[in-house]
């Protein structure tokens, strides 16, 4: 038996098990690659509106700092590559973030690597088959997204080019997440070490793309997009990336033969003698274990509203030169382009914060099959409360992150040129999207109470409502598909009046499936699937 034995047989029972997780991550890239192809075809009709476009971006650092470098912008592949590239290439990377941890530490935390390991299988094999599925995901969103770029009649070299980036920072953040998966024990922290790393690779790519481009060579998306995908492609910055890769997962596999099954390389640092009294409740004991999630989420969404704050008063120019998208903002109906854009930013940073909402939500599942829940309802404890601390922590947690979201977004704008006044209004106008991620709490909590085997349809849910929110206006959805979105049916502050009746409606509708969760919690087995 070899340290290999058994690899490709673990691999098939992952595909098995996890396989519409996998097609999900899959799935949700490639349509948005495809969209965003569609989207900019629309948006682009002519060379001119091309040659504008590229014009103005040449000299905007905000958007350089958000999408990338500015090349070959009068094409319509290099739009493609601008708009959807940096974004694509953080959700690649999240999607090898979270299944490598999944897959590996998370197997070991919850005591089913053990029994594998039981077994006639190799010391390496559950790594290996983990590393294998990962990589065969990234290979099929880069072939994929190569398909449909190359169906909206794009240029075959640049959308191979562009693929492959996709395909190596998968496979590049699979293999941090190999190696921090051996230094530590616990899936929490690899989960928040790798999303620093991811993190800071967007920052260093960011402030080399708006400088002399140096930084950009310390981070590996810096790397990818130094391929220049439908700009003279290059393939050379690839070799960086494969021998980054080859080293990660060749120092992952050398630190997983010299430590112990269930520890890391690192030992856990000792708690303290004595709890806080505030773990003795279960609502402190809920915010002690999601306030490092909560955290990573608000610095995300900090960082986008100052991007979108920063923005803000250029946007007259920028924009205002693109007819076709002056026309997509101005169908939010408000008076002012900037005000438009405003109620767009705020729409599409409550969608991405609905993120942390349902992860919230769904940490009452994870909770249950980790059968940590049965420690605490062993104790004078009910389901209900056990269930409400959760869930509070996810509302207010949604009501932090709109905050965060429109006191960053107002305060930059007001640093940046516009007016400190807007301040207020714009904190309002991104506290009105909390009814339509209290919905999707409620959607999670109740198919974690009455159908805990469909938890995963709140994501597909809000991938649609991703969607609809991103690309529904470019694409001309049908607007009772667009209405769907709960998102969609408040008011579109501050380029619309406030109605409080949408409000009502939603925040009816989350809170009788909130109630219908916990009844079904209280009922069922824990633990049932």
């Amino acid at each position: 038996m070899t340290a290999l034995t058994g690899t490709f047989e673990l691999a098939r029972s992952i595909v098995r098990r996890d396989r519409i997780r996998i097609l999900v991550w899959i799935g949700s890239i490639v349509v948005l690659a495809a969209f965003t192809a569609a989207g900019t075809k629309g948006l682009f009709p002519s060379q001119a509106a091309l040659d504008q476009t590229a014009a103005a971006t040449q000299h905007n650092a905000a958007a350089i700092a958000f999408n990338g470098p500015a090349q070959g912008l009068n094409t319509v592949g290099g739009q493609v590559a601008f708009q959807f590239g940096a974004g694509g290439m953080v959700l690649v990377a999240l999607m090898s973030l979270f299944m490598v941890g999944r897959l590996t530490r998370g197997e070991e935390e919850a005591g089913r690597l053990e029994l594998v390991r039981s077994l006639p299988v190799g010391s390496h094999a559950p790594a290996a088959a983990a590393t294998l599925t990962v990589a065969a995901m990234s290979i099929a969103v880069g072939l994929l997204t190569i398909a449909v770029l190359l169906t909206q009649g794009l240029p075959a070299v640049g959308s191979i080019v562009f693929g492959v980036s996709f395909i190596l920072i998968g496979l590049f953040f699979a293999g941090v997440a190999l190696l921090v998966a051996q230094v530590t024990e616990n899936t929490r922290v690899v989960y928040g070490t790798v999303g620093g790393v991811l993190g800071a690779a967007f920052v260093l790519r960011a402030v080399g793309d708006i400088g002399d481009g140096t930084a950009s060579w310390f981070s590996p998306i810096g790397w990818a997009q130094k391929a220049r995908p439908f700009a003279g492609e290059r393939w050379w910055p690839f070799l960086l990336m494969l021998a980054a890769t080859a080293v990660l997962v060749a120092a992952a596999m050398a630190v997983a033969a010299r430590r112990d099954l269930g520890a890391g390389l690192v030992a856990a640092r000792l708690g303290k003698p004595t709890a806080a009294r505030s773990l003795g409740h279960p609502f402190g004991l809920a915010i002690r274990l999601q306030r490092g999630v909560l955290f990573g989420w608000a610095v995300g969404v900090l960082v986008a509203g100052i991007a979108y704050g920063w923005i803000g008063p250029t946007v007259d120019t920028f924009i205002g030169q693109n007819k076709a998208l002056a026309e997509i903002l101005a169908g939010a109906g408000g008076a002012s382009l900037t005000d438009s854009y405003f109620a767009a930013s705020f729409r599409l940073m409550a969608l991405v914060a609905t993120g942390f909402a349902i992860q919230s939500a769904l940490r009452l599942r994870s909770e249950e099959t980790s059968m940590r829940a049965e420690s605490v309802l062993a104790t004078p404890i009910s389901r209900t409360r056990w269930a409400a601390s959760h869930l509070t922590v996810a509302f207010a947690g949604s009501v932090i992150l709109l905050g965060v979201a429109g006191l960053a977004t107002g305060l930059t704008y007001g640093f940046a040129g516009g007016d400190f006044r807007s301040v207020p209004r714009l904190l309002g106008a991104a506290l009105v999207y909390a009814p339509p991620m209290w919905l999707m709490v409620g959607l999670t909590i109740a198919f974690v109470g009455l159908v805990p085997r469909w938890v995963g349809v709140s994501w597909a849910i809000l991938a649609v409502c991703v969607v609809v929110g991103f690309l529904g206006a470019v694409l001309h959805l049908p607007s009772w598909l667009q209405n769907l979105s709960p998102f969609e049916r408040v008011p579109q502050l501050p380029a619309a009046s406030l109605t409080l009746l949408p409000l009502f409606v939603i925040s009816t509708l989350a809170a009788a499936l909130t109630l219908a969760g916990l009844g079904g919690l209280r009922r069922r087995d824990i633990g049932w699937t």
